[in-house]
């Protein structure tokens, strides 16, 4: 919408590239690597959001200036141990890589609109659409059966080993080495079963350059944790450096949380002061000193 002075005005529809600018504007002497937390409100307006929240509370966490497999683990260790701190034990987060898809649709050699329908299609998981629409495009018999087996390369680590016997260019061969590490890494921590791999991700934000995940759990039909490495977003803004984030919708997590009966605890010891009229002042003075504390 627009103000007063015919500025256009957009509400956000998610907290990463702000803080990107933030980053840009506030830290740029900065040794590095930050880490930073955040939460806020973010704003979708769009109908594939029919029946849903408009307006969601997000809260998450950025590690900038650093581009190691051990930074995306740490990002992903941090979400799985955000959720168990919230009581949830059934849950999965889903990790692909943004230069897998790439190198596929590099294969093809497709580009424009071609692309962009394509993705779309994987985005929507509709893999029979994106076959005929591959066949009406001449896309090469082998290269089309690549295409067809995306949904059977979800799951355990071993998916990883799979899509490497299946096919092999620059950008597919990086994307499953870093997974490779990432996965290793987070059987260190003991986290590698929360996590299982889905090769037919593609990134729904085009600032997306690396591992991208995803978090549910049964109560919500929808993501309640996103989150990836954008190692250009900042750059955009004045400062070029790697970086990778998360962010948690809290609205959907809280109804996770109620439909699954996990209570959030709440510390509350009230305290009540009575007094005599004669000595209000002092009951003030103590009620303050506990208001304080």
């Amino acid at each position: 919408f627009f103000d007063r002075e015919g500025n256009t005005l957009v509400l956000r529809p998610d907290m990463t590239p702000p803080i990107a600018r933030c980053v840009s504007k506030y830290y740029m002497e900065e040794k590095m690597p930050i880490r930073l937390c955040y939460a806020g409100q973010t704003f979708i307006n769009s109908a594939e959001h029919q029946g849903k929240l408009k307006e969601r509370t997000q809260i998450g966490a950025e590690l900038l200036g650093e581009n190691k497999a051990d930074s995306d683990c740490e990002a992903l260790a941090i979400t799985i141990e955000a959720l168990l701190d919230c009581g949830l034990k059934e849950f999965q987060i889903e990790v692909g890589h943004a230069l897998f898809f790439e190198g596929l649709l590099e294969e093809t050699g497709i580009s424009g609109e071609d692309e962009e329908e394509v993705r779309k299609l994987a985005e929507n998981k509709n893999f029979f659409g994106m076959e005929e629409y591959l066949s009406n495009l001449g896309i090469d018999g082998k290269l089309k059966e690549i295409f067809r087996k995306l949904p059977e390369l979800i799951g355990s680590g071993e998916v990883i080993s799979q899509a490497k016997q299946l096919i092999s260019n620059d950008k597919i061969d990086r994307a499953l080495s870093r997974l490779e590490k990432v996965y290793r890494l987070l059987s260190y921590y003991g986290y590698d079963k929360y996590v299982s791999f889905d090769l037919s991700t593609v990134a729904n934000r085009n600032y997306y350059t690396g591992i991208i995940f995803a978090g549910y759990t049964y109560g919500t039909g929808d993501a309640i944790v996103t989150g990836g490495r954008y190692d250009n977003l900042v750059k955009q803004f004045g400062k070029d450096i790697p970086s990778i984030g998360f962010g948690i919708d809290l609205d959907r997590l809280l109804m996770a949380m109620s439909r699954q009966k996990i209570d959030i605890p709440v510390e509350c010891n009230p305290i009540l002061i009575l007094y005599e009229n004669n000595i209000q002042r002092e009951a003030i003075d103590m009620a303050s000193q506990y208001r304080k504390d």
